[in-house]
């Protein structure tokens, strides 16, 4: 029997309507409209059968003549051929994962969890099953990955352990695994985890005004003591804090309006500002760069602070807490030195307050009653960080700060054993820094102090 002639990857490009054989039960197709595809005849069960194999250019002649080869072996050993060829277009793990990945890319909460999940996939489970294909992965390869650090690092276990199971369930979902290799038919092969909780190292909130004192006066990045300073007085979580932009920020109205996408929960958040977060901010103008960011990173054009920077600056200055423990130091001093209503410190740190049914009659914001907090939060912290005249360290914004002092109604002045009478409570008028060329020295005289 005369042997067929293999095609060449010219003719396949150029090949007339028609069927073109290759050889070994491998042809290509050529409709009148041009369109070019592989198909493989196999026989199995003393049946022939053609099985479509994908199209050119996706599949080269190079890959058609593979996979004719690998269902020509699937035939010869009693399996399906048309089974067999589904399963040759099975992602592997490591590519499904990134599948997975872009597909939740929208309802991530923001940048920083996307890039983590997927992460700790490569950190933790792509050695072993990075090039396995979905449908030959086994319980013991999920273990494999799993045993090893679940006892140890139970919380990332556990993670990845979920990030792992939402892979396998996009295989499941295409029918290519039957049982999900990482749900519940393992438990009875993993130790007891212990339940632990880690709480975010935290100052007392007696000891908020000394670290604040402590971080202005370091040798670090005046973008990094800003975004801290910010992040305190707002009581704001760290990714929010150094995600903050300029058009989020409402100056005439000293109100910070941190959009959905950029919040742990859904929905905005706003955020009243204190005279000493609009002093901060005056002083970020200085930092203006034309990214947008209140907080730009100075190693990183263009691009905002990184946990990291905040969390150096920290431990450089030896304060034992956390950016989200100054959260904490806020909600207890909420609970010892104020009487505001416990939803009112709630709804300050943005928190769901109490259950679906709850959140759903409490409408407000709560956010005027906010707005004497915050104030209050910042006086305390403010005014509790002084220090003796011969020990204070310089800041930009003291005679400011001692003019609005003055006319404060919670805050007693002396001067001369006698206190300031007869003066009305300072107003202030911010203007809004909207526009993008302005110049740092022309948006620091938006910030105007009116008596």
């Amino acid at each position: 029997m005369r042997a067929t002639k293999r095609l060449a990857a010219k003719l396949v490009e150029h090949a007339p309507r028609g069927k073109h054989a290759d050889g070994g039960g491998l042809s290509l197709i050529v409709k009148a409209s041009g369109a070019r595809s592989w198909v493989v005849r196999a026989t199995a069960d003393g049946k022939q059968r053609d099985i479509g194999i994908g199209g050119y250019p996706d599949v080269s002649l190079a890959d058609a003549r593979l996979r004719a080869a690998e269902l020509r072996a699937h035939a010869a050993g009693g399996d399906d051929p048309v089974t067999a060829s589904r399963r040759s277009g099975i992602p592997t793990f490591a590519a499904a994962a990134r599948i997975v990945h872009e597909m939740n890319l929208p309802r991530w909460r923001n940048e920083q969890a996307a890039r983590e999940w997927l992460a700790s996939l490569e950190r933790y489970a792509f050695e072993s099953l990075g090039d396995v294909p979905l449908h030959r992965i086994q319980r013991a390869d999920v273990l494999s990955v799993l045993l090893p650090v679940w006892t140890v690092k139970p919380e990332t276990a556990r993670r990845v352990r979920q990030r792992v199971r939402k892979v396998l369930e996009y295989g499941t979902a295409h029918g290519w695994i039957d049982v999900n290799p990482a749900g519940e038919v393992i438990n009875g092969a993993l130790p007891s985890m212990t339940k632990t909780k880690n709480h975010q190292r935290a100052l007392s909130y007696v000891d908020v005004p000394a670290a604040l004192r402590t971080i202005g006066g370091s040798q670090a990045s005046l973008a990094s003591k800003l975004c801290l300073r910010l992040l305190i007085l707002t009581a704001t979580r760290s990714g929010e804090a150094r995600g903050a932009r300029w058009e989020e920020f409402d100056l005439p109205g000293a109100t910070w309006t941190i959009p959905a996408d950029r919040m742990k929960a859904n929905g905005e958040h706003r955020v009243p500002l204190s005279r000493q977060a609009l002093g901060v901010l005056e002083e970020a103008a200085e930092l203006r760069d034309g990214s947008g960011l209140v907080f730009p990173s100075p190693l990183r054009a263009g691009q905002p602070l990184s946990w990291e920077a905040l969390l150096k600056v920290l431990r450089t200055a030896g304060i034992d807490s956390t950016a989200h423990g100054f959260r904490s130091s806020f909600k207890t001093w909420c609970i010892e030195q104020t009487s505001v209503p416990w939803a009112v410190g709630e709804a300050a740190l943005a928190h769901v307050i109490g259950n679906s049914v709850e959140a759903a009659y409490v409408r407000s914001d709560l956010f005027e009653q906010r707005r004497q907090l915050m104030q209050d939060w910042a006086d305390y912290v403010g005014a509790c960080s002084r220090a003796s005249p011969a020990n204070r360290l310089p800041h930009p914004l003291d005679e400011l700060r001692q003019v609005s002092e003055r006319f404060s109604p919670s805050c007693n002045d002396h001067r001369g054993g006698e206190q300031h009478r007869g003066s009305q409570p300072q107003k202030w008028r911010r203007r809004a820094p909207n526009v993008p060329g302005d110049s740092p020295q022309r948006l620091r005289q938006q910030f105007r102090c009116a008596r």
